[in-house]
């Protein structure tokens, strides 16, 4: 692999893996990691490119994310670990989960998507003009290029067919806002195309995680079966 990982590591037990969003870092789990630190062996991970974590020279896409964290558990001799993934960090749990089943325990999908379809319109439509400009100076500009690159992550991915999630055999929750950019629709079709998923709305927007850690925090050790005391 061409990149070494930034991360934050707290806990032991269960390896629980958080998967941030898209220009963010493992910095936006700190409502978190305190608190899972206590019944799992915690790993909040930059994604490449993201945070501290290099862009290096292999293509800055989703599926290539989800190669990268395979590459991640191996180094740290992970076998399998549960997995939580926000907005696209959901989208490279889903593709994690697809490509390498049998690495995954526990999948929790927040405010994850399919496709750009997913995401309302007056969100995506500022993402789509400004990838647009971005791709069009990035061939003049570093800046550009990498704008367009991050960009480009919510205009080009994470084409999942919802067909396919079918395949996925991890019990999994999936979680949103009730105010999410993601269509509540579309999140309704992600939990229902997964096979016995549980399906969880908390008031609020895209960023429940970060604005309502108490309630976020009670969902998913819910699912994962802890008594948080």
């Amino acid at each position: 692999m061409d990149i070494t990982h930034h991360y934050i590591e707290k806990g032991q037990g269960t390896p629980l893996i958080l998967l941030h969003g898209n220009g963010e870092d493992c910095g936006y789990f700190k409502g978190q990691i305190d608190v899972f630190s206590k019944y799992f062996h915690v790993f909040a991970v930059d994604t490449r490119g993201h945070g501290k974590t290099p862009r290096g020279h292999m293509p800055f896409t989703i599926r290539q994310f989800a190669d990268d964290l395979l590459g991640f558990m191996d180094i740290h001799s992970i076998s399998k670990a549960d997995i939580l993934g926000f907005s696209d960090g959901a989208n490279i749990a889903m593709i994690f989960a697809l490509k390498y089943p049998d690495r995954v325990g526990r999948l929790i999908l927040n405010g994850s998507n399919l496709d750009p379809g997913g995401v309302k319109r007056s969100t995506q439509i500022p993402i789509e003009i400004g990838y647009k400009i971005a791709s069009k100076f990035a061939s003049k500009s570093d800046q550009a290029r990498l704008n367009a690159e991050m960009l480009g992550l919510m205009v080009n991915d994470p084409d999942i067919d919802p067909g396919d999630l079918s395949r996925i055999s991890s019990g999994t929750l999936v979680i949103a806002g009730t105010n999410d950019m993601i269509k509540e629709e579309h999140t309704k079709l992600i939990a229902s195309s997964i096979p016995d998923s549980k399906l969880v709305f908390i008031k609020g927007d895209h960023f429940i995680a970060g604005k309502k850690p108490e309630e976020f925090n009670a969902a998913v050790l819910n699912f994962l079966d802890i008594q948080a005391g």
